[in-house]
């Protein structure tokens, strides 16, 4: 083989192909199992809560893209709204500032405190802190809402106590991509929910509370959280465990 070709296939593997972050995963390891959510042309599949005249979701080249100035509120995967147990892998980038996010478990809040319950994946632009950027944030009105900042493993017990002890390896701001594309991963099985972004641990909580106050199944829903904001997502691809 002659130098500059092994020289372009050495960097092909090293950065990853176009429109990926980490390159193609070899057949039967680390995607195995994971089905494309999001088919990179329509909308189909998805919707809008709450459904708002200026349509504030949208997809151009290959992605989803959320807008804030034309409502704040929620993409809801709709050909599964019972989910449980499952892991999810997205691409997503803030070309300016923003703050959105990932429900799990989401269900309508009869409390009338919040549109929706459900466990929160928090993202938004570098420097925007620890507190959004890789946290777990708790939208569950009628209990407590817990910190668990990026870098926290959190340990909730029966009584509803926190522990919060620091997270070995995490991810740093240092990590993630300012205004460019980063990989976000959930892994939720049982009471265990985890967090990753970039590969690196980013925060992970366990609750063992009571069966009835916790949240076993739901929606999946991406967030627009601030007017003036644009969060762009692709490659969205889920795995549901048995």
């Amino acid at each position: 083989m002659m130098r500059s070709s092994l020289l372009t296939l050495v960097g092909m593997v090293v950065l990853g192909a176009p429109g990926t972050l980490f390159g193609d995963q070899a057949p039967g390891k680390k995607d195995d199992g994971f089905k494309a959510i999001f088919d990179g042309k329509t909308l189909d599949g998805w919707e809008e809560m709450p459904s708002v005249q200026k349509k504030a979701w949208s997809v151009a080249d290959g992605m989803i893209v959320g807008e804030g100035d034309k409502g704040r509120g929620y993409l809801v995967y709709s050909r599964n709204k019972n989910l449980a147990d499952f892991e999810l892998k997205f691409l997503y980038r803030f070309p300016g500032k923003g703050n959105s996010g990932v429900n799990i478990r989401s269900r309508v809040d009869k409390t009338g405190r919040r549109k929706f319950q459900g466990y929160h994946a928090d993202i938004g632009h570098v420097g925007i802190g620890g507190q959004v950027l890789g946290a777990w944030d708790f939208h569950t009105p009628g209990r407590r809402e817990h910190r668990c900042f990026r870098g926290d493993s959190l340990v909730i017990d029966k009584d509803d106590k926190p522990t919060i002890t620091p997270l070995k390896d995490a991810v740093t701001a240092e990590d993630i991509n300012k205004g460019g594309w980063n990989e976000l991963h959930i892994i939720v099985n049982g009471n265990r929910f985890q967090f990753f972004l970039n590969g690196k641990p980013s925060a992970e909580f366990v609750e063992h509370l009571p069966e009835e106050k916790r949240l076993h199944s739901g929606m999946i829903q991406l967030q627009l959280h601030d007017p003036g904001m644009i969060v762009h997502y692709k490659d969205i691809r889920l795995k549901v465990l048995k």
